[in-house]
């Protein structure tokens, strides 16, 4: 027996036949075949039928011979409903009620017959009974002047009217009535219990739906108020009405031209095979077997629905082909029989097994198809989906995994959930996992078209990680300044005094070069010291000049090396950053970095003319003529001659100061080291204004650090704000969720490392044996948690940039007095810019976002616990993947008490959206979850070299004989059932 289990199937709960009691329409010699013809041409397909008249059975027994005869072959299920009214008045009559009748017992007829003969009705001073002749009886008596027996009967049937309370008694107290019927009343106003609205109806009305299984009604309002969605829930539900009920809807035809056409298309829907138990069913599980409407509710998509599975080549697969039920399949079976085995074949005849479970070995591999695989042979499993395809794979997995292979099914199988979850540490699987839900969470015009969750994540956060690199840089760089204008600074002093230094080294030159002078050369002497000054001018423009030149050469340097590499690299990293542009590589010419002007011209432009400028200062070489003729008149303007006239003049000068060469040389030296000395106080003058203008332009650029570093943390906080939005949509519903699922968090934060910070200054930076407030270890981080962590962690940028400004006007000056150089040594500079970096980087500063299972870290987890995290996370949260999803053993891990409020309530909602194939050995997955189709594996005995005969049988949980298997083969199984009649209050039978 291998049946799909539970399908939804068109009933029609309540409906007329020619010859009804009451009300009879149905007109004509052939009223009966076109009656049935019309049942035979409905569409959706009727495939259940509940014979409706009042009092009897005499059409619903008319039907049945008439389906015996060969008519209503697509009806597989016809049962009476017997309908009675109430003694209790409605708003237009009185309230009916309805006896629907399992037709499973051969003498269920006369079964009910004796349970009607009990109902009892008095008047005219003597007692009727519910019988069709005592209907005939009490006419005749409302009305003496009938006399024949059909008309009789029609009015004594509209005059009977059964007790609410004897009825209630006469059910109770048959057993079979309590096996074999279900009550139905109907919830309209007209002849319903929503016409008892009077104040002393209401108990009357509630004692009437309490006692009742079913409501006849099509009202979506009333639907939800009856499955516990409205102002009265479950609980509620349970107390004062014995719990939920399924609502169905009839045609309640009494016309040829309504038969099977209720208004509106509201039909009804039972998921379950077409036994009268499938109905005992749907008052088990209203909400999940029962509806109203023009189609079934939507479940997976056909295109992701394996509809059958068959084995080919396999002498040992007693059962080679399986059908397949769409929603929730529970696989089933004692230990070694098969059940495995069947999960496997299927997935892997989706692609969906990985290769590692392939190369598993046939003694430790808890793979079925590994351990088997030298038996295996030449077996392959085709499986047929809803959707018109079909896929083969061979089961030695010798096909499997082609570079064209995809998954079309999400295997969990023990071995891959011990991959993923393993204890030995090794659990990006598992992350990765999650984040792929996290992506799929989001729209799909929401992704920007990544792949996968490290390149969404890259896409949102790259703007803010570069702004931070920028920043980073321009740190980097003012730090660097700032340590040249901190030394210039110190300088000062050191300028000031070589300035006086050289200035009393030049007044004692002008007296030793005053002693040479001979005696009546004095206009000689000091027309020689203003060309010597006038010489001095003219090297300083020279010297100018030469600088100049230097820099246009350096600057013709640098554009061809930026044409050649600089540019070109600088595009191409823009074009990785932003690689999502779309620009075509034309396009990105345009971003190419280039010279706004013709630079190479203007350079060669700017070479000649300092070397035009350079060649008119030094001018030509000159010869020195008569010492006693001048070469410079004494009225020419000595700041327009050249240096070679100016230093010729000065040579005929220095001859005529002494007889005495060796007086004409000394005068010289000293003039030249007169020069020179002055050129330097000229440099130590412009230096010492330079280092006193350094505090004000060290100031300036310490506030734009202290910017820069705020705009850093911008970048950090703007990044964790984007990590934060990508868990949203997961977040928002694990808030709404309860239980196991509420322990799962995903959260954002700065994570700072105050240790690393402290340590790295204590260990490269500082000197700890010089006395201070931070020799002793440890003593800077201290500091540093006090005055920074807080504001690192929780603060916003503004917040930060006080807090460091604060910890450096504290201890900037107890730190720097830790230095391991002194201020006068050269590796001071290098220091301090490398103490800057520190004390302004944040390489110690990272964003973690982490995954929480009650407030623990996902990767400390247990491996049990982490797999319950994956199972949770498939059934609850991966809502994009509609893909089959097969298990193998869910409940490994979990309590019984958390498989039943856990799991349960997961798998119902998951086989409404997509196929669940699950192998089980828990009981309460397969009662409470109302799994669809139950497959019972079943092993003969081993064979020597091969494998056992392995069988499979089927159906749903409305079969009898699959619910007496479940009992026996499920850990907890009889339990299970009673603990849901229990708490259902309904009555559950083998």
């Amino acid at each position: 027996m291998i049946s799909r289990g539970s399908q939804w199937k068109r009933w029609e709960p309540h409906i007329h036949a020619p010859g009804t009691v009451l009300n009879n329409q149905f007109k004509g010699t052939d009223a009966w075949e076109e009656y049935l013809t019309a049942l035979e041409a409905l569409t959706p397909k009727l495939e259940a039928l509940a014979v409706t008249d009042y009092y009897v059975t005499d059409t619903y027994e008319e039907v049945l011979r008439r389906k015996q005869s060969g008519r209503l072959k697509d009806v597989h299920l016809i049962f009476p409903n017997v309908e009675l009214r109430l003694d209790v008045a409605a708003k237009s009559g009185f309230v009916n009620i309805h006896l629907l009748v399992s037709p499973e017992d051969t003498d269920h007829i006369d079964q009910l017959r004796r349970i009607l003969t009990r109902l009892q009705f008095q008047a005219y001073g003597d007692r009727f009974d519910c019988t069709a002749s005592e209907l005939i009886r009490l006419g005749k008596k409302a009305d003496i002047n009938i006399t024949d027996d059909l008309v009789a009967l029609r009015c004594g049937a509209t005059q009977f009217k059964v007790n609410f309370n004897q009825l209630k008694e006469v059910y109770h107290q048959s057993e079979w009535a309590k096996k074999n019927i279900l009550i139905a009343v109907a919830g309209a106003s007209g002849d319903g219990t929503s016409g008892l609205r009077e104040a002393a109806d209401k108990t009357i009305r509630q004692e009437i739906e309490a006692f009742s299984h079913i409501i006849f009604t099509s009202n979506a309002s009333q639907r939800e108020f009856w499955l516990g969605q409205r102002s009265v829930n479950v609980k509620m539900l349970r107390e004062r009405y014995n719990g939920c009920k399924p609502c169905l809807h009839g045609s309640d035809s009494h016309h040829i031209d309504t038969v099977g056409q209720p208004v509106a298309e509201r039909y009804s829907w039972i998921k379950g095979a077409l036994e009268f138990d499938a109905l005992r069913q749907a008052c088990i599980d209203p909400e999940g077997r029962a509806f109203v409407g023009a189609e079934p509710p939507p479940s997976a998509m056909p295109s992701q629905v394996i509809s059958s599975a068959t084995i080919n080549n396999a002498s040992w697969a007693k059962t080679p082909e399986i059908s397949l039920n769409k929603g929730l399949v529970a696989i089933i079976g004692a230990r070694g029989s098969g059940k495995t085995a069947l999960a496997d074949m299927i997935a892997a005849g989706c692609d969906s097994i990985p290769q590692y479970a392939w190369n598993g070995s046939e003694n430790t591999s808890p793979s079925f198809l590994a351990r088997a695989r030298s038996h295996i042979g030449d077996a392959s499993i085709t499986l047929n989906w809803e959707g018109g395809n079909e896929s083969s794979r061979l089961l030695n997995g010798k096909d499997a995994n082609g570079h064209l292979s995809f998954p079309r099914a999400r295997y969990l199988s023990q071995q891959f959930v011990e991959e993923l979850c393993s204890s030995n540490g090794v659990s990006d699987g598992l992350v990765e996992e999650i984040e792929r839900v996290i992506l799929e969470a989001h729209p799909l015009d929401e992704r920007n078209g990544a792949v996968n969750f490290s390149e969404f994540r890259g896409h949102r956060t790259s703007r803010f990680q570069q702004s931070r690199s920028r920043e980073t840089e321009a740190i980097s760089g003012l730090s660097e300044r700032i340590a040249i204008e901190i030394e210039k600074d110190r300088l000062t002093t050191t300028f000031s005094a070589q300035i006086t230094q050289k200035k009393t080294l030049i007044q004692g030159y002008n007296a030793d070069l005053a002693k040479l002078v001979v005696k009546g050369s004095e206009t000689q002497v000091k027309r020689h010291a203003a060309l010597s000054e006038a010489a001095q001018t003219v090297r300083g423009k020279i010297q100018a000049y030469t600088n100049q030149r230097r820099t246009f050469i350096s600057l013709q340097d640098e554009v061809a090396s930026t044409r050649a590499t600089k540019a070109p690299e600088l595009l191409r990293q823009a074009q990785e950053r932003h690689g999502l542009s779309g620009l075509s590589i034309q396009q990105w010419d345009e971003f190419l970095l280039i010279y706004k002007g013709n630079v190479d011209n203007s350079l060669a432009d700017y070479v000649k003319w300092t070397d035009n400028q350079i060649a008119e200062l030094n001018g030509l070489p000159a010869t020195l003529g008569d010492t006693n003729a001048p070469t410079i008149a004494d009225d020419v303007e000595l700041s327009t001659l050249n240096l070679s006239t100016i230093i010729t003049e000065m040579k005929r000068l220095e001859a005529l100061f002494s007889a005495d060469k060796i007086v004409r040389d000394q005068y010289s030296a000293l003039t030249n080291r007169l020069g020179q000395e002055n050129a330097t106080l000229k440099a130590l003058d412009e230096k010492l204004l330079d280092a006193q203008g350094a505090s004000a332009r060290k100031g300036q650029m310490q506030t734009e650090r202290d910017e820069a570093y705020k705009r850093v943390f911008e970048a950090i906080i703007n990044e964790q704000s984007v990590l934060s939005e990508l868990y949203a949509p997961l977040m928002e519903r694990l808030s709404a969720s309860s239980g196991t699922l509420s322990k799962l968090g995903f959260y954002v934060r700065r994570v700072v490392d105050v240790n690393q910070w402290g340590a790295y200054a204590e260990e490269h930076l500082l000197d700890r044996r010089k006395t201070g407030p931070f020799n002793g270890k440890g003593s800077l981080t201290a500091r540093a948690e006090e005055m920074l962590r807080s504001a690192w962690e929780h603060g916003n940028s503004e917040e930060i940039k006080a807090a460091i400004k604060n910890f450096v006007t504290t201890y900037l000056s107890d730190i720097l007095a830790h230095a391991p150089y002194e201020k006068q040594q050269s590796e001071y500079r290098g220091w301090l810019k490398s103490f800057a970096l520190w004390l302004y980087g944040t390489d110690h500063i990272t964003i973690r976002y982490e995954i929480l299972y009650d407030e623990t870290d996902i990767r400390k987890l247990s491996p049990g616990t982490r797999g319950i995290v994956l199972l949770l996370l498939y059934l609850a949260l991966d809502e994009a993947d509609d893909r089959p999803l097969i298990i193998d053993q869910p409940e490994e891990n979990l309590d019984p008490k958390s498989v039943n409020d856990e799991l349960v309530p997961l798998f119902i909602a998951a086989k409404a959206k997509r196929q669940v194939i699950m192998v089980t050995h828990n009981a309460n997955l397969v009662i409470n979850t109302d799994a669809d189709q139950i497959i019972i594996a079943e092993v003969g005995p081993h064979q020597a070299g091969g494998l056992p005969p392995i069988t499979y049988r089927a159906g749903g949980l409305e079969n009898a004989t699959i619910r007496t298997a479940v009992r026996d083969i499920l850990e907890g199984g009889e339990t299970a059932f009673q603990e849901r009649a229990r708490r259902l209050r309904v009555r559950l039978e083998r």
